[in-house]
């Protein structure tokens, strides 16, 4: 247990609203926090750098220009006995629930896995006064979790185009792509052990137009053709940006549901 750890890391860009909440509620569960701002431009850069020069233990906070350079700072953790655990700032995860999966990672539970998903609530309505929210389940919407074990690659190279996407990899004997934990075969929200509440579809940031529905995200914004990337850019600079209909399709299957047990999201200790 002593050689294995968890290192969080965080890639962010316009998240003044919930990044402080994001961050505090993994900093336990976390042996090292990787803090990587993508060029903000609301107040994510003065919140983090607060967060920083708090926990200089925890929190080792970076610049980058492109999204993709984040993934070079996980490199040195390649075929390392450690759990990278990838953290948006639009992802609240329980600090109690993260406290006993840590115990868990750290005494060898899960360690056949590459990836491990847990259970999600997209969220378009959160009232943290009253611990109610409502939105769509994953199952049977799409899971976002971020818990990669490090253990299984032999090597990651290239150019990324996010901090956990995109490169070269080769796996360990045992382990691939598919070498993947579904944790909805075994739990749902309620008694989850690993789950989060996903406000993509509330206000992120103070600059967000309150009409957006739904972000884009990097690899949205980078993967269409550039003229379509061009007319992106000016309906943003007037002040209505394109919504991402990737989120609109894939995190809102099923039902839309509400639950009363999100408390512990939104009451980071401090």
């Amino acid at each position: 247990m002593a050689d294995r750890r968890i290192v969080g890391i965080a890639m962010v860009q316009d998240e003044d609203v919930f990044v402080e909440q994001a961050v505090r509620n993994v900093l336990d569960f976390c042996d090292e926090l990787i803090v990587s701002d993508h060029r903000s431009r609301d107040e994510t850069p003065r919140i983090l750098g607060r967060l920083a020069d708090e926990r200089p233990d925890k929190i080792r906070l970076r610049r980058v220009g492109r999204a993709g350079e984040a993934n070079e700072l996980l490199r040195p953790y390649v075929g390392e006995d450690v759990w990278v655990f990838g953290v948006d700032g639009d992802e609240l995860f329980e600090p109690d629930r993260l406290a006993a999966l840590r115990l868990r990672l750290l005494a060898g539970e899960l360690a056949e896995w590459y990836l491990v998903k847990g259970n999600v609530l997209h969220c378009d309505e959160l009232d943290a006064a009253a611990g109610t929210a409502a939105g769509w389940l994953a199952p049977p919407s799409r899971s976002i979790t971020k818990l990669f074990n490090f253990a299984a690659l032999d090597r990651w190279e290239g150019r990324a185009v996010e901090h956990l996407y995109g490169g070269e990899r080769t796996f360990r004997p045992g382990y691939s792509d598919e070498t993947i934990y579904y944790l909805r075969g075994d739990y749902e929200w309620a008694n989850s052990p690993f789950r989060c509440l996903h406000v993509c579809f509330l206000r992120r940031s103070s600059r967000q137009s309150a009409g957006l529905r739904a972000r884009r995200s990097v690899i949205e914004r980078t993967g269409i053709p550039r003229p379509r990337r061009a007319a992106g850019r000016v309906r943003e600079l007037l002040g209505h940006p394109p919504e991402s209909e990737w989120k609109l399709a894939k995190y809102r299957q099923g039902p839309r549901v509400e639950v009363d047990d999100v408390a512990g999201f939104v009451d980071s200790p401090r």
